[in-house]
């Protein structure tokens, strides 16, 4: 793309993360700086940005390649099997500004260890998760010639290392200490048969007792 006939090219960075204590759900704030030296300034942007999670970036201990062969399979294969992996695609409006602003990127995360994102954060003991922003969209500014309409360069992107302990942190404001498997109906009717059965109080005491059970064995 010739971003020389534009009069807006802004560039974008993240520079920080925390989580949000008061959103309905888990939610990670990624904060984003977005600077342009166009001397009309930046009027706004109706930015779009594609958040992937680069499993290939960082090393892992012994524990963690343990938790990860369900998802990458044996360590061998991880040439082949270790890929970029989708987090979350979204949308955020940056207001007027001249040089530089920054803006809160809201990223909800979920708990769901059917999905990729989730075992995968999982499975993490310690270190920093590498994420890739991808970004696109609409860029409004003020010009010589007045008012101008241009696209967001194509190749506009920006790397953050996300701390481990930071997503635990996200996910402990609203499911401390725990976690959830999503089971068919069937098994959770046998499951409550075995509770029931043995008059256990809670269902950590049921699984509890089955691992036993199973190492008994």
């Amino acid at each position: 793309m010739d971003e020389s006939r534009f009069p807006c090219s802004p560039q974008f960075a993240c520079v920080g993360a925390q989580a949000d204590p008061y959103a309905a759900v888990p939610t990670l704030v990624l904060r984003l700086r977005v600077t342009d030296d166009a001397p009309g300034g930046v009027h706004a942007i109706a930015l779009r940005c594609q958040i992937r999670i680069e499993p290939a970036r960082r090393h892992y201990t012994s524990g963690e390649t343990d938790l990860l062969g369900d998802l990458f399979g044996p360590v061998t294969r991880w040439h082949d099997t270790v890929r970029a992996m989708q987090l979350a695609t979204l949308s955020v409006t940056v207001p007027s500004f001249t040089g530089s602003i920054e803006v809160d990127v809201p990223v909800p995360c979920g708990y769901d260890l059917e999905v990729a994102a989730g075992k995968y954060f999982a499975s993490l003991e310690d270190g920093e998760i590498p994420l890739l922003l991808l970004f696109s969209g609409t860029v409004f500014c003020r010009s010589e010639r007045g008012f101008e309409v241009t696209p967001v360069p194509w190749d506009r992107e920006a790397r953050y290392r996300l701390p481990v302990a930071l997503w635990r942190e996200v996910m402990d404001l609203y499911f401390p200490d725990t976690g959830w498997l999503r089971l068919r109906r069937d098994t959770l009717r046998g499951l409550l048969r075995y509770k029931s059965a043995r008059a256990l109080a809670t269902w950590d005491e049921t699984v509890e007792r089955l691992l036993e059970e199973a190492g008994d064995r």
